[in-house]
């Protein structure tokens, strides 16, 4: 039953998240609230993995989810079940979709009104993405326990360091993200965030 729910999940998400991997996440984030799964921690979590690994992030995330949520089924591990049937499950709209604009790709060039849908659909996406962005930093600058903080300071002056060095110095701003991103893990592994 549990695989049946992953790809159903995962098969609504892969249908309205246009615009990439990034416009995943706000579904992803409803998703922890409604099944439980997984946490808005372990979402910002993921996200940070499945940046920092090859692939496109919507894949890498819905591969995570369905490898930590297959878990088990009468003792035996499918865990990597749960990964492939979650990825699926992502990707079968798409597939659906790009068959079904393959058949008719013609009258679509020339559809005025299929030209103004993916016209409106640009602003859309545009949203689904700010909110993940906004979603992540809000996970990761409020704090994560109750020690009477307003912010998680250590996460806000990594980003805001980081902002300055990717934005404003020249010898850094053009260095490659892969650099930040092993930067930010040497210095999570020194002054843990949490």
């Amino acid at each position: 039953m549990i695989f049946l729910r992953l790809f159903w999940e995962f098969f609504k998400t892969g249908l309205f998240a246009i615009g990439g991997g990034m416009a995943t996440i706000p579904f992803l984030y409803d998703m922890s609230d409604s099944m439980g799964w997984f946490t808005h921690n372990d979402l910002a979590n993921m996200i940070a993995v499945s940046e920092s690994t090859p692939g496109p992030i919507g894949i890498n995330m819905a591969t995570y989810v369905g490898y930590i949520t297959g878990g088990e089924v009468a003792g035996i591990p499918t865990a990597v079940l749960g990964g492939l049937i979650a990825t699926i499950g992502l990707i079968t709209p798409s597939v659906i979709i790009i068959m079904l604009v393959a058949l008719v790709l013609e009258s679509f060039r020339k559809n005025k009104y299929m030209d103004a849908a993916f016209y409106g659909l640009r602003p859309a996406s545009a949203g689904l993405i700010a909110a993940a962005g906004l979603s992540v930093t809000v996970t990761n600058i409020l704090p994560t326990t109750d020690a009477g903080l307003l912010f998680n300071w250590k996460g806000l002056i990594l980003g805001i360091i980081i902002w300055v060095f990717t934005n404003f110095v020249k010898k850094t701003k053009k260095l490659h993200p892969i650099v930040f991103i092993l930067a930010s893990a040497v210095v999570g592994i020194i002054f843990p965030m949490g």
